[in-house]
């Protein structure tokens, strides 16, 4: 079906720029032209004067669908052991789950779902729109964007009460270590099976994920804050992996060491209270710092910790501590698109994209007013607002 939106302010995040008043053609789920003035035979038409179109929002961290909070239920945090690399969240997300309706409320079209952070490793994450035909494989378009780590208090608190490792910082670096050195020896061995069949050591899942981050097929996704910041940049240097420092609340006190090591950073969420521990300090403003600095930042939610709508308000934020408008924008498109790996279909509002677009009445991370609308997934109308 073709559909055809007319007369909107376009903020692309690509080449085009933004586009003050014009129209977005889709058919087949993918956006076919973007211009002035534009008509096409047979095509639905969305009258979007005085609106603001974005690409649809990416969280590039979320736990929806896998965690209910109504419900205490949750599928995605197997803490029966401090390492889970071999379990897959996609195994874990129920499609049905009311959070993915909210993340369309909110202008939310795709999520990068990771496992919970009660063990040092959790699993492999996944990045799925928020909507599709009724089943995680269809609305899944990334199934191994990373493979989830956590530092500091989440895995300590689970595995302390228990008088066992990790109780200590010390211990869940000491795991991960010992992790990525069993996976160098599984691999070595590998190698030399190609000579020798022999010695092919057994087929392990766990193993498995370990060898693509070894091989820069994916990266690691860090539950990270304060100084475990630094523990990480050092054991990604060690055995040289790719990674994402996410939550990062305190890289003001290591902005050298983060922007030196090129890693992306998806900060939030900002609306927890100070306190003590990973909590210490909520630092908005080393975001606006580290992107001026080119470090690829994003924002998420958390969710459902957080209400998706809160991933506009906390870009809201960022543009209050001095951010400029769009590149508050692109810390909820592209950016976070680029860092899970998808900004070949999604993350900007180019031709041959996917057509996921969220449709404001107002400038969003600006106008505190500014509300979603409309809410497009391959070009398919997810939500409309009443009235609308």
């Amino acid at each position: 079906m073709k559909r055809l939106i007319k007369g909107a302010k376009i903020i692309t995040m690509g080449a085009l720029g933004t586009l003050e008043k014009a129209d977005i053609l889709m058919e087949d789920g993918k956006i076919t032209a973007i211009g002035e003035g534009l008509e096409a035979l047979e095509a639905e038409v969305i009258d979007a004067k005085g609106l603001t179109a974005i690409p649809g929002i990416v969280d590039a961290h979320s736990h929806i669908g896998g965690f209910e909070i109504a419900t205490g239920a949750q599928d995605v945090n197997e803490m029966v052991k401090n390492v889970t690399a071999e379990v897959e969240v996609i195994d874990g997300l129920d499609p049905r789950s009311p959070s993915f309706k909210e993340a369309l409320a909110a202008g939310v079209t795709c999520s990068a779902i990771a496992p919970g952070s009660g063990n040092v490793i959790g699993g492999v994450v996944c990045a799925v729109k928020s909507a599709g035909q009724g089943t995680i494989d269809s609305m899944c378009i990334n199934r191994h964007v990373a493979l989830k780590a956590a530092m500091g208090g989440n895995p300590k608190g689970v595995y302390g009460k228990r008088n066992q490792m990790p109780m200590t910082r010390m211990g869940v670096a000491s795991i991960l270590r010992q992790y990525f050195r069993d996976v160098q020896e599984y691999m070595k061995k590998q190698e030399e099976a190609k000579s020798d069949p022999a010695k092919m050591p057994k087929w392990d899942p766990a193993m498995e994920n370990g060898a693509k981050v070894l091989r820069h097929e994916m990266s690691v996704k860090m539950h990270c804050t304060q100084f475990d910041m630094i523990t990480v940049i050092e054991l990604a240097k060690e055995f040289d992996f790719e990674f994402t420092l996410d939550h990062a609340w305190g890289a003001s006190d290591y902005m050298e060491p983060i922007v030196e090591s090129g890693c992306p950073v998806i900060f939030g969420p900002i609306a927890v209270a100070k306190g003590f521990g990973e909590s210490i300090k909520i630092d908005i403003d080393s975001v606006v710092e580290m992107d001026k600095r080119g470090v690829l930042c994003s924002i998420m939610t958390d969710g459902p910790v957080y209400h998706p709508w809160l991933i506009v308000e906390q870009a809201g934020e960022v543009v209050r501590y001095g951010a400029d408008v769009e590149r508050a924008i692109a810390m909820l498109t592209i950016n976070p698109a680029k860092t899970i790996g998808c900004d070949q279909r999604i993350g900007s509002l180019e031709i041959g994209k996917d057509a996921d677009i969220a449709l404001f009445n107002g400038m969003p991370t600006l106008d505190p007013a500014a509300g979603v609308v409309m809410t497009l997934v391959d070009g398919e109308i997810a939500y409309q607002s009443k009235g609308f």
